[in-house]
């Protein structure tokens, strides 16, 4: 569920297409769940889609954010796009929310 209170969701078929593109993200799942319902920011993407963030100070690669693009289809409904891991966050997208 994200910060909108929209549940999103996280299929198989687009956990695997992740750790497909980002490998180190194999052992994460459990942290990007937990990111996107409790993110410590969330940014807007460029195409309408939503980056939640949250700073871990242990992952596979050290402390690192576990980013989470997800999508917003309507009140009720919400996907996972795709997770990555980031040193830090761009300071040029806008915070649309922040704990």
């Amino acid at each position: 569920m994200s910060v909108n209170g929209v549940n999103s969701r996280l299929t198989d078929e687009r956990w695997e297409h992740i750790v497909r593109g980002h490998p180190e993200m194999a052992r994460e799942r459990e942290r990007v769940l937990q990111s996107l319902e409790s993110p410590d920011v969330v940014q807007a993407g460029d195409f309408g889609e939503f980056l939640a963030a949250r700073r871990w100070p242990v992952t596979s690669l050290g402390s690192k954010f576990v980013v989470v693009a997800y999508r917003e289809v309507n009140q009720s409904d919400g996907f996972v796009l795709t997770a990555y891991l980031a040193r830090r966050l761009s300071g040029s997208r806008r915070i649309v929310w922040k704990r």
